[in-house]
């Protein structure tokens, strides 16, 4: 594989990180050398590139959409385990879910990974409606999305090796909502993912044919924009939630300069953000 020192270099890092901003909205800082060199080693070798500033010239010709895509799915992060954080769906349970009565809920997971959050959401309806008959009597829908579309792939089949099924997931949880394929996978059962959607989506373009929902997730995402395209998505966000509907963020994640579209709702642990209306 070649080496940071030969195929990284000064001017070429700037314009890979440009594009890659560009495109995506992944903001790379001074110091990532050695992380581009690491995920893309294999695409430079397999396209004859020797440095970098070669492959940016690819990707920005027409006709390098099949490149592009790989690049994105090279270099998107894609760490996740089921129920994360914990405290964000206790409120959903406890909180969110109760005041959603009368119309269809709907609920986006705008990074979605391997289905792990969409899922355990999914997870969290159902144990709610199994404690209080007839709630949500009009329905839910999931609508989850990814920028990486490997990984919606993955996440779409809904089957998990004996490592991903651990992390996060209790064994009452797992016999309930999971059917064992073999001694090292497991798959989600179809009552679970009938309810969601995958679909795949760039978070720095429009996202308005999605629609309207009652709740957004948009965890530990955020944290690879610039300030300002995280405002512009929040502010976006704001608009694809109803007037009181809730936004829940990573825990390194917060809300600045924007208290006119949404109020902090403390639920000790934890908060959550409620669209303000405009």
């Amino acid at each position: 594989m070649l080496s940071s020192t030969n195929a990284i270099t000064p001017n070429g890092y700037i314009r890979f990180r440009d594009y890659l901003q560009k495109v995506c909205g992944i903001s790379l800082s001074d110091n990532k050398q050695y992380l581009v060199a690491s995920r893309l080693g294999k695409v430079l070798e397999r396209e004859g590139f020797s440095r970098i500033e070669q492959l940016v010239d690819a990707l920005e010709r027409i006709g390098s959409a099949k490149l592009k895509e790989e690049v994105i799915n090279a270099m998107t992060t894609n760490e996740t385990l089921w129920f994360r954080d914990v405290h964000p769906f206790t409120i959903l349970k406890e909180k969110v879910l109760p005041e959603m009565t009368s119309a269809p809920l709907r609920i986006w997971s705008a990074a979605s990974s391997t289905g792990q959050e969409p899922y355990s959401i999914s997870m969290v309806i159902e144990e709610f409606k199994s404690t209080r008959p007839g709630a949500l009597k009009a329905g839910e829908k999931i609508v989850a999305t990814d920028i990486c579309t490997n990984i919606l792939k993955h996440a779409k089949q809904g089957e998990y090796d004996s490592l991903a099924i651990a992390r996060g997931l209790g064994p009452d949880l797992q016999r309930r909502y999971f059917e064992k394929i073999n001694d090292s996978t497991w798959k989600i059962k179809p009552a679970l993912s009938a309810r969601v959607e995958f679909k795949h989506l760039n978070l720095i373009e429009s996202f308005s044919m999605l629609g309207k929902f009652d709740v957004i997730f948009c965890r530990n995402v955020l944290i690879y924009f610039t300030v300002e395209l995280k405002q512009d998505i929040l502010k976006r966000m704001h608009a694809a939630l109803k007037p009181g509907g809730y936004l829940f963020l990573g825990g390194s994640e917060a809300l600045s300069g924007l208290s006119d579209y949404f109020d902090i709702v403390q639920c000790h642990p934890g908060i959550v953000y409620k669209a303000k209306p405009r």
